[in-house]
């Protein structure tokens, strides 16, 4: 074989990988940290504004009833980026890393599957939880922009809550929303799409808020009345008729109860810088589609905007995530771009661990194994399409949440469990897993809950709760007494 025979061949192969390439669909990941289904295109909240979200899923598919996997960031990352369950990983924590678990170091995660097959990693704020995936040594991203962040802040707290975390905070701070972290989070994504970007790419932009602390100029907060209509439905002793195991699961947090939000007047504000909050990212979340349209990429990237879980905002009696209820669970989900049928809104249930595969077989790369999600292939090119699967949502070893298109079942660790018809009682204040008459459909329920569940790897820290052998719950490593009281409340 001459040089110049074997200099035409190394072209000619060059030529067909570059063209290979150049057939796939870019990927643009939208993430956003905290939200619960108050996006208007969900009907999570009577008068959010979230205009750029909601124009977003009329040009795709919107799930209307998508769950996370956990209700807590690093485990609900976690499970998303790698295709896993928290009871596969045993990742239940806010640590540890998957790269510190001896048996998690080669698992190989989204990002990483992309660019094993030609996709150029791009990626700003909060994807993983901390400063996971940003490390030289964690070979996620080839290209990095600014960290996650509050940004500008006030001196001082503004809020004085029951737990003294300087994140837990919230109301009307003036400053400049270019000062934000999540403006310049956003301002790097532009920068990348109205540059050079090595084709085929996938860009993560990862928002901070509407995670604590909610700081908003007056503007956002004026998008909303200051009045109680903006509070959401509450029932007072709503928590009567759930098990006390309940409580196990959010027992100590920096988060506040509900008690404390009416008892201080702050109930009102805390919804309404929530809300605030929602609004400004929905702007940045619009700065970025906008970059994406400009581009002149819009028709060949596959978008793709989720959140890691819900929040409360005193429903249940307390705020913050860390339940099985849906308004921890229930997340925005939207796909739209090249494969993806618009102004569709899917009812079955779906969960952030089916990313993994759909993108898979979207960009149609070779099926990756292991995944324990499903393909949502089939929703997306038609919304009625049947889904035999329900969302599972994890938190801590052996408390699992499952929600069908009609039902909400929970099972905790010691057995207890709640039933919910989502039908009749959307708010999930009438808890019917007593009544004899739904004894058959518990049986079938639980079939699909996990059988096993792995312990907590090797690290495990923060918000962990665990069982003995002799029915004993240990809250971060410190026992609950069966008649403690409950912090905060009792």
């Amino acid at each position: 074989m001459t040089h110049f025979f074997k200099a035409c061949l190394v072209l000619t192969v060059l030529s067909i990988s570059q063209l290979q390439a150049a057939e796939k669909p870019n990927i643009l990941m939208i993430a956003i940290d905290d939200q619960n289904d108050w996006i208007g295109c969900l009907d999570g909240h009577p008068a959010i504004k979230t205009p750029n979200i909601d124009a977003l899923a009329k040009r795709g598919t919107v799930f209307l009833n998508a769950h996370c996997q956990s209700p807590l960031c690093n485990p609900s990352r976690t499970s998303l980026m790698t295709g896993k369950r928290p009871d596969t990983t045993g990742i239940y924590g806010l640590a540890p890393w998957i790269r510190e678990v001896d048996e998690l170091k080669s698992i190989v995660t989204l990002p990483q599957y992309l660019h094993d097959h030609g996709y150029r990693n791009y990626s700003t704020g909060k994807i993983y939880h901390g400063g996971n995936g940003r490390r030289k040594t964690d070979n996620e991203f080839q290209e990095l922009g600014p960290p996650a962040g509050v940004g500008v802040r006030p001196k001082e707290k503004l809020v004085d809550t029951p737990a003294k975390h300087p994140l837990v905070d919230w109301g009307v701070f003036p400053h400049k929303d270019e000062d934000k972290g999540d403006w310049q989070v956003a301002s790097w994504g532009v920068e990348q799409l109205r540059g050079e970007m090595q084709e085929p790419f996938f860009l993560s932009v990862g928002f901070f808020l509407p995670h604590v602390p909610c700081y908003a100029t007056q503007k956002w907060f004026d998008l909303y009345p200051d009045d109680d209509s903006v509070l959401p439905p509450f029932l007072q002793n709503d928590r009567a008729d759930t098990p006390r195991f309940s409580w196990y699961l959010h027992w100590k947090l920096p988060e506040p109860r509900h008690k404390f939000l009416v008892e201080s007047n702050q109930w009102r504000n805390l919804v309404r810088s929530y809300l605030a909050s929602t609004s400004f990212v929905d702007s940045q979340v619009g700065r970025v589609l906008e970059a994406l349209e400009l581009s002149g990429h819009q028709d060949d990237t596959i978008v793709v905007l989720w959140s890691d879980h819900g929040w409360h905002l005193g429903e249940k009696e307390i705020t913050g995530k860390n339940t099985l209820w849906d308004r921890s669970t229930r997340v925005p989900l939207i796909f739209a771009g090249p494969g993806v049928v618009a102004g569709q809104r899917c009812k079955s249930p779906a969960e952030l661990l089916d990313i993994y595969p759909t993108l898979v077989e979207m960009c149609d790369l070779p099926e990756k194994e292991g995944l324990e999600g499903h393909s949502l292939t089939p929703q997306l090119a038609d919304a009625t399409a049947k889904r035999e699967w329900p969302a599972i949502t994890t938190h801590n070893a052996g408390n699992h949440g499952l929600r069908t298109d009609k039902w909400r079942y929970i099972r905790y660790a010691d057995g207890s469990d709640e039933l919910y018809d989502m039908t009749s009682d959307p708010n999930e204040w009438h808890n019917v897993a007593d009544k004899k008459e739904h004894a058959k459909l518990i049986e079938k329920l639980s079939r699909y809950l996990p059988r096993t569940s792995a312990d907590p790897a090797p690290g495990s820290a923060h918000r962990i709760l665990t069982m003995d052998a002799m029915g004993n719950v240990i809250w971060e490593g410190s026992p609950i007494g069966k008649d403690d009281p409950i912090p905060e409340l009792d």
